[in-house]
């Protein structure tokens, strides 16, 4: 069942599933215009919790009040470690932390890495390279974003994916899996390489 939690922007709702002797937990948010339904944060969730840990699916206050564009940025950021604040204090999330989203969750997870204490951090599709548009300059790139992290990351993206593929780094692995930026082509190869990811990490 979700459970509603308070944040500076309103309430964000979250659905936790523990398991037994849990080793800590995994907190994923969702892209910018989809919700925590998507199937490879529902696929990521699971390969935790296979693994031993807790899996805590958090959507952003803007989708719980029935909006479809996403919030800024700073309000993204600042929702997000309010529930994360409350995963730790309520006891939910005991043990290692490792938050993560898809696209635009996963750069929530990124910009947020040390101030919500995360040991590790998980990026679905990072979205590196927003796509050109005509008439237009090119948008930055967000390597920035996943350069800040100084905890163990990895980033699974598919291999056709419109905003590029990441490059490894130290304390980045990178797995290129079948598919676009929906990841649903592979679930396997997404739950496979979060799964091995894990068995090192922990």
């Amino acid at each position: 069942m979700p459970i509603e939690i308070e944040t500076p922007h309103g309430p964000a709702r979250v659905s936790v599933e523990t398991v037994v002797d849990a080793r800590g937990v995994l907190v994923l948010g969702h892209g910018a215009g989809g919700g925590v339904a998507a199937r490879d944060l529902v696929t990521a969730a699971a390969a935790a919790r296979a693994a031993g840990l807790a899996s805590a699916l958090v959507e952003q206050p803007y989708r719980v009040a029935g909006r479809r564009s996403p919030a800024p940025a700073a309000q993204l950021d600042a929702a997000w470690l309010a529930v994360v604040d409350h995963l730790r204090t309520s006891g939910l999330a005991a043990g290692a932390l490792v938050v993560g989203g898809r696209s635009s969750g996963a750069r929530v997870a990124c910009r947020t890495a040390a101030a919500s204490g995360a040991d590790a951090v998980l990026c679905l599709a990072f979205p590196l390279q927003p796509p050109a548009r005509a008439g237009k300059p090119p948008a930055p790139s967000r390597l920035p974003e996943l350069d800040e992290v100084t905890v163990p990351m990895l980033v699974v993206q598919g291999a056709s994916d419109r905003f590029g593929v990441p490059p490894g780094a130290p304390g980045r692995t990178v797995a290129v899996v079948r598919g676009d930026h929906a990841l649903r082509s592979d679930l396997g190869a997404v739950s496979e390489a979060v799964a091995a990811w894990l068995a090192d990490l922990l």
